[in-house]
């Protein structure tokens, strides 16, 4: 049996990460039963500063990278088309909103506590990316944490305290101290760095070559 332990740095905004979690699914799946699997959600802010009312995604992606329009619009018409084929929910990519996304992130340190980690992070993608839903608003936070089984009381709870805010801000400056600068990345048994959506043939065999350098 392989042991291969998974930090996975990310952002709910980002849908290359939740293209590459369904990718690293398809991996581990492939790869059962010799290997034990076990994953951790990092957090990661794409905009870390952002306040006030969300603005549509794609002026917003427009005068971030600096192309036109009518190039991101293809450019999310792409993410949408494997997005798909791999089962997961884009259907309102391009009609989110900007939001901040740092009480996401706790809510996803205190469902880990839970055992649930994982289920919040997807619950998450799906609002974002499937719905188009405000992931800063607190109800619906709220009702994510609810629709994967945990206590909706205490969702609320923890949303108005500042609880897991130190959590969320440690793993920033870890994973930003490491050098990750981009979004999905891959710490495989805080060694080995796989950045970016990587085909989930690249990687069994990056977690084969892994595997046989611990042997």
């Amino acid at each position: 049996m392989h042991n291969i332990q998974i930090d996975i740095v990310s952002d709910i905004a980002c849908p290359w990460c939740a293209i590459g979690y369904a990718r690293l699914t398809q991996a581990m799946e492939q790869l059962a039963p010799e290997y034990n699997f076990s994953v951790q959600w990092r957090a990661f802010e794409l905009d870390p500063d952002h306040s006030g009312e969300g603005e549509p995604i794609l002026p917003a992606l427009v005068r971030k990278y600096g192309s036109t329009e009518a190039e991101m619009r293809a450019n999310q018409d792409q993410m949408i088309q494997i997005a798909n084929a791999l089962g997961v929910n884009f259907d309102k990519l391009q009609e989110r909103f900007t939001c901040n996304t740092f009480d996401a992130h706790r809510l996803v340190k205190w469902a880990g506590e839970q055992g649930l980690q994982t289920q919040m992070k997807l619950a998450l993608f799906d609002a974002y990316f499937g719905r188009a839903d405000d992931v800063s608003n607190h109800d619906v936070l709220i009702q994510c944490a609810a629709t994967v089984g945990l206590e909706a009381t205490q969702a609320r709870a923890v949303l108005n305290s500042d609880e897991y805010a130190q959590t969320v801000r440690d793993d920033e400056a870890t994973y930003q101290q490491a050098g990750v600068s981009a979004v999905p990345a891959f710490i495989v048994n805080n060694k080995y760095l796989i950045s970016g959506a990587q085909e989930a043939d690249t990687l069994v065999q990056a977690f084969q070559d892994i595997a046989a350098e611990a042997e």
